[in-house]
């Protein structure tokens, strides 16, 4: 039960910064792109990289932080910090064509899923 509250505190956190980012982009740069949603999806790789490396592999970071700071705050300020984490991960094992085939699986059927629950809640499936 500690793990799921330190997992649901940092996603509080991550989902509310998701949220200041995407409407600091919107006023700062409008809405013809989701610049926001840009910001976070980066940005939030980003700081997964150096969470992993530094905090967790070099210094050697309890499970609770890693927790709290992984699959909390950053799972919640992006879940494609997670994403990409995953495919790194295959990567690194030298799994490419696995790395490769959950990547584009990933995007491709999200892009379908998306749509066909689109057509569902519209009646037309």
């Amino acid at each position: 039960m500690y793990h799921l509250i330190l997992v649901a505190a940092g996603g509080a956190i991550g989902a509310s910064l998701r949220h200041l980012s995407n409407l600091a982009a919107l006023r700062l740069l409008g809405s013809n792109f989701p610049f926001g949603t840009a910001f976070v999806n980066v940005s939030g790789s980003f700081l997964m990289g150096i969470v992993m490396e530094i905090v967790a592999r070099r210094f050697g970071a309890s499970n609770e932080l890693r927790l709290f700071l992984a699959v909390g705050l950053l799972g919640g300020f992006t879940t494609f910090s997670s994403f990409s984490l995953d495919a790194v991960a295959l990567y690194e094992r030298g799994a490419l064509g696995l790395a490769a085939f959950y990547v584009i699986g990933s995007v491709v059927a999200g892009i379908a899923a998306l749509f066909a629950g689109l057509a569902a809640a519209r009646g037309l499936v």
